[in-house]
Parts: C-alpha cells; structure tokens; sequence
C-alpha cells in the first residue's frame, strides 16, 4: 500500500514536469524548523522547472535531519505551466535529557546525566552536555553546526574529559588501568550532495593510563601520561530512506585517522575503518539489517591496542572491553519486526547475529582464522520506540556465545545498535 502510493506521487511529479514551472515551494507542520534553512537545503527550487528525481532525493534527505520525522509531499498544478510544491513534514522534540544507568567493576550504580539540543535554532544544530560517573568521573561539552555557513558547509567542536576503569592485556591476562582522556575537536564538514559528504578535523589530546590491579610486567609501566594530536578525516555516502523508524537503502562510512605522539609503548599511528550498512524493508513492518565493519591499524605490539572486542560496539553478550586488536572485521545482522504500534509507540522485536575476528597486537593476518579469535553470538532483543522523539529508542539485546570460552550477557543501550 505505501509503495502504490509513493508510485502514484512519483508518476504524478513526472507528468507535472514535463512542462511546469515550480512557483511555490510551501511547508505543512513545520513549528521548529527554521523555513529559511528548509529552503536552502532542499534541490527544489523556486523558479526552476519540477524534477521528479529533485523532489525524491528531498524526501530522502529532510528525513535524514535531527528536528524532522517523516516527510510527504503534494503537487498542485496551478495552471498549464506553474504548479506549487508543499513538503509536509512530522518534526521530532530534539530537547532531550541524556540518562543512562548501568553497573560496571568499579561502580555498583554507574550513570550519565546530560541534556542536548539536536536542533538547536531549528537549523539542525546539536549542542548539549553530559556528566558521568562510573567509579571516576567524566564531563564534555558538543556543539555541531554542519550547515552553519551554507547549505553544504559547516563546523563540529567538542571538549571532553573520559575516565574509566579499563582491563589492558599483558601476555592475555587482563590487568586493571584508569584510563583518562581529556581533549578538544574540531572538524569542517562539507556536503557535497544529499548522498555525500565530508570531514576532516584534527584533535589535541592529553592520555593517561594509571595502574590499579592484576598482571604486571616490567615493560608497561604502572603510570604513564602522554599528549597527543591527531588529524582524521571521513567520507559518508548516505543512501539511506526513513518511513519513521523502518529504514531501506545503504550507507558507507570510511574514517581513517593518523595519531602522532612520541612514546615506545604508542608510537605514531595510523587507524582505518570502514563501515558498509544495508537495510531492506520485509513486509509492512519488518526490517533486515547488516553491517559489515573492517579495520585495521598500525601493527604495533602494544597492549593498547585501538580496536576493543566490546557489548556495545560490536559483539552482544561478550562482556566489556574483553580484548583488543589492530586489526577487527565484524558482521552484525538483525531481523527487526514490529509487535505492537499505537500512534507513537511502536514495541519492536529482534533477532540477531554478532560475528567477529580480531588481528593481535604485532601478530600477522592469519590471526583472522585463529579460532580463539572468532566470536560468534547469536541472540534475541526487544526495541521500544517513540516515533517522534530523536534517537528515542531503548533497545535491549542478549547475546549468547556460541564459539570457544564465549560468554553470555544482557546489553541496554539508545538508539539502534546500528
């Protein structure tokens, strides 16, 4: 049924641009959002003949900003040679508190308290903060402008300060470090068109690793602090396409990065990373989705290593921070389905496989196929989804291992796990 009735929308824009003018472009719902910024943003234009191909890639990118939840449009011929355009749009509240709980070692009772703004002057800025406690305590502030000089340029910033208390490996045997991470960002971001787009950054940084507990070796020390800058840079293809919380299409995020310090235990290095996500639509209301994600680093033979075998980065179920590598390759697939939808409430369920490998620190890429290195973890989870609040979906998964010494474990989090 909403395939016939975009078809009927689509046919209907081509036969109105074979020969009309587009005189008006209106906006339908729209309390927020600022009209001048819509303007710019969106390909169809005033003054120019209408595009079907325009008014298609328009849906597909308001959908995509922070403030907006679903888009629909209408033509309405005036006469022979002008019609006008009105994009009726569904906004989400972007003014949100950041809450989370959680239990980790060093805290019974871990949280985060902060509140953001996600579109902030109705331009799709975001700026907010946060505090976090997890036995140390953790603060930072953000604030993204992607279209703050036009409508394909802009500037991302933050300072924060991270502290946790982290298992470093040394001869496998995990050792109990607080680490610290205080910084400052700063990034231009350029959209090329409503499929790509554009950033590169550099970041300033000062790490500090403190020893707690457990193994010890006499070449990592027990306290070491280092500064560090970084330039990074990443490349977006977004083909992706909202029906408010089902999603189709494919994206493709490529970052890469180059940290220079000077130090025997992290000397400089270089990070890539490539995350390919494809999404279907099964019926009316399932969704399947993976993600298929590939990095790999400089080789050093560090128990620092950049890529962290995690619960809430890449494999469900397999405890918090577990390994480390400089080398990761990772399939996550999921069947989504909707049980239960009432007005803006959907409950979703899921059924998933976390599949992953990891490269070891100065080993070689035979590591791969090691098999105490793959992790395999199927498991099950629940959604619950406010279809017009930003990011509001509480997601709740357990992964079970099924691969050598796995482990078994509930994971809360925000937002779809990708």
């Amino acid at each position: 049924m909403l395939k016939s009735y975009y078809l009927i929308l689509l046919l209907t824009v081509t036969v109105f641009s074979q020969n009309r003018m587009v005189t008006s472009v209106n906006w339908q719902g729209n309390k927020r959002m600022n009209l001048k910024f819509l303007a710019a943003f969106i390909e169809t234009k005033v003054g120019l003949p209408l595009d079907s191909l325009k008014v298609e890639n328009d849906v597909a990118a308001l959908t995509r900003l922070n403030g907006i939840s679903n888009v629909t449009f209408a033509i309405s011929p005036i006469d022979q040679e002008e019609c006008a355009v009105t994009f009726k749009v569904i906004e989400n509240y972007s003014i949100l508190p950041n809450v989370e709980l959680w239990t980790t070692d060093a805290a019974a009772a871990a949280y985060r308290l902060g509140l953001y703004d996600y579109n902030f002057l109705g331009k799709n800025n975001s700026i907010g903060g946060f505090y976090q406690y997890n036995g140390v305590s953790s603060y930072g502030i953000s604030f993204s402008a992607p279209f703050l000089f036009s409508s394909n340029l802009g500037i991302e910033t933050n300072f924060r300060k991270i502290s946790s208390i982290e298992p470093i490996f040394i001869n496998k045997i995990p050792s109990q470090y607080q680490y610290s991470n205080k910084g400052i960002d700063f990034s231009v971001v350029y959209r090329l068109n409503f499929r790509n787009s554009f950033k590169l950054g550099f970041t300033v940084f000062n790490e500090k690793y403190e020893y707690i507990s457990g193994e010890q070796s006499p070449e990592v020390p027990q306290f070491f602090e280092i500064d560090k800058a970084s330039v990074k840079s990443t490349y977006d293809f977004n083909n992706l396409k909202y029906d408010f919380y089902l999603v189709k299409g494919f994206k493709n995020q490529l970052f890469s990065q180059v940290v220079i310090n000077d130090n025997k235990l992290q000397d400089k290095f270089v990070v890539f990373r490539n995350d390919l996500l494809f999404f279907s639509r099964i019926g009316k209301n399932g969704n399947w989705g993976t993600r298929l994600q590939l990095g790999l680093s400089t080789n050093s033979n560090s128990p620092f290593a950049p890529f962290a075998l995690d619960n809430n980065m890449n494999i469900r179920g397999v405890g918090n921070i577990v390994d480390r590598g400089t080398g990761v390759i990772v399939i996550n697939t999921e069947y989504r389905k909707t049980l239960y939808e009432k007005k803006w409430f959907v409950l979703q369920g899921n059924a998933f496989i976390d599949s992953g490998t990891w490269r070891n620190p100065g080993g070689s890429f035979t590591d791969f196929i090691t098999n105490e290195n793959i992790k395999v973890y199927p498991g099950v989870g629940l959604r619950i989804i406010h279809k017009a609040i930003f990011n509001a979906v509480f997601r709740i998964d357990y992964g079970y291992g099924i691969t050598k010494n796995a482990n078994n474990g509930i994971v809360f989090g925000v937002g779809q796990y990708f």
